[in-house]
């Protein structure tokens, strides 16, 4: 990823920028998913969620019992769907439609 001149951020740190964010955020403008939430296949959605709790793509693969590559895949049809840029814009989409919850266990 950084070779690729991305940005890399180890998951407990995305966690506690996003816990952060969410905390300082008004309620009423993390009330209701984005349309474009709902165009997410079931399996989709259940990767953003995994992403969003700090889970790595082999970490993803191995709980969905799926290769790397169709994480990543995956991980491409969320970002192209939502419109968004990258996996930290992913996990901010994913707690602003409530999609995950700061402070509840997921799993």
């Amino acid at each position: 990823m950084i070779a690729a001149g991305e940005a890399l951020l180890a998951p407990a740190v995305t966690r506690r920028l996003i816990g952060e964010f969410t905390r300082l955020r008004p309620v009423s403008r993390r009330i209701g998913a984005p349309t474009a939430m709902v165009t997410l296949t079931p399996r989709e959605t259940e990767v953003l969620r995994l992403v969003a709790e700090g889970m790595s793509n082999p970490e993803i693969a191995r709980r969905l019992v799926v290769t790397e590559e169709t994480v990543k895949t995956h991980v491409s049809h969320i970002l192209a769907k939502l419109g968004l840029r990258d996996r930290t814009q992913a996990v901010i989409a994913a707690y602003e439609s409530g999609l995950v919850v700061p402070g509840q266990g997921h799993g």
